[in-house]
């Protein structure tokens, strides 16, 4: 080995990349955000967690015991008339936690002070979102004890108030069902777009694209050209994905195939048009790719993939919803482990419908200026 040749090339290589913004940009800015976002922005503890609380007892001991975990700033209690509307904003995801008061409990713990069994609350969690459960169901149980043993007025060991819990959707906590949902919306909102991306770039680079924009075809048709083969493909894929999982992993879907397969196939369009418009502002397939891995940062670490947009500060918890993975990852995971319905699904498809309508109209607009 020749250490001149190899001072040349470390030389070459350093200049090349300080005459790149682009290149410059993402190495010194991409580490800093990753930082940011795993130790702030992505943390696992339970904060200011809506909780929704049935209080069947209505008594001073049940609304002190609310009052106690609110105080704590770990839940947000939200107060429910009835189980079958704390039930309904369980079922739509509107909640990731529940606490359910029986109607006995003042009697109960008026009883215990007496030396009999101790009052129960229950405890109702979506096991769907498999690691915020879990934490949730950790902290919960400590401040219901504690709570309960202050209630508590006499001295024997076994005072306060137990938990009984229960797991919506995902029983065992199982992370499989919950990731393998996730999933899809990594590789489709990735591979797809870095495909197209590269793919059209070195067309461009080889002269087949610019040639292919001088025949008569229109926009419309280079656009449908260019991205329905792609489609086809990543549909196929989503629909063999599906079959894995179920037959090697054990997870199928509980909702709707057809409609989970339908939305994907939409969504695969969606993000090869996101592909065509890095690929028009992009000189070589590197650069497409370096922008394809920018934009894959905040889809892994924002939009719910791995870490729960419920634990994120307000700020961020909004920005999020301007991600279309967010979006597409609530869609899976909705069919995938609640079995909702498309009724029920409306915010989440209109979403995806407004992005892809948009984003595919920029990449129409994209194709006929460099025609």
């Amino acid at each position: 080995m020749s250490w001149r040749r190899l001072r040349t090339l470390l030389r070459r290589e350093v200049r090349a990349t300080l005459r790149d913004p682009f290149t410059l940009t993402v190495l010194i800015t991409v580490p800093l955000a990753a930082l940011l976002a795993f130790g702030f922005v992505l943390s696992t503890e339970v904060k200011h967690l809506a909780l929704g609380v049935h209080d069947a007892s209505g008594s001073a001991a049940s609304r002190r015991l609310v009052a106690d975990l609110a105080a704590t700033g770990t839940f947000a209690p939200r107060p429910f008339r009835t189980r079958a509307a704390l039930d309904r904003a369980l079922v739509s995801g509107e909640l990731s936690v529940a606490l359910v008061i029986p109607p006995d409990f003042d009697r109960a713990l008026g009883e215990a002070q007496a030396g009999k069994a101790r009052p129960q609350v229950q405890v109702i969690y979506d096991g769907g979102e498999a690691v915020l459960a879990g934490n949730a169901e950790g902290f919960l149980r400590t401040l219901v004890a504690a709570s309960g043993a202050a209630l508590d007025e006499t001295e024997q060991p076994p005072g306060g108030v137990g938990v009984v819990t229960r797991a919506l959707f995902n029983p065992r906590l199982d992370g499989v069902p919950f990731m393998v949902a996730g999933t899809f919306g990594f590789v489709l909102s990735f591979l797809t777009t870095l495909i197209t991306a590269v793919s059209i770039v070195n067309e461009r680079i080889s002269g087949t694209f610019e040639q292919l924009q001088v025949t008569p075809a229109t926009s419309v048709e280079i656009f449908l050209g260019k991205i329905l083969p792609l489609g086809a493909v990543f549909a196929l894929d989503v629909a063999l994905m599906v079959v894995v999982a179920g037959l090697l992993l054990g997870v199928w879907p509980q909702g709707s195939i057809v409609l989970f397969i339908a939305v994907s196939a939409f969504y695969v369009l969606f993000s090869l048009a996101l592909g065509l418009i890095f690929s028009a502002t992009s000189a070589t397939p590197a650069e497409a790719v370096q922008k394809t891995v920018l934009f894959s940062i905040p889809l892994v670490q924002l939009s719910g993939f791995a870490f729960p947009i419920r634990n994120m500060p307000l700020a961020v918890h909004w920005l999020t919803y301007l991600l279309p993975a967010t979006h597409y990852i609530s869609f899976s995971r909705a069919v995938y482990l609640r079995a909702a319905g498309p009724l029920s699904l409306l915010p989440e498809l209109g979403a995806l419908l407004l992005f892809g309508v948009v984003t595919m109209a920029l990449a129409l607009r994209t194709i006929g200026r460099r025609a």
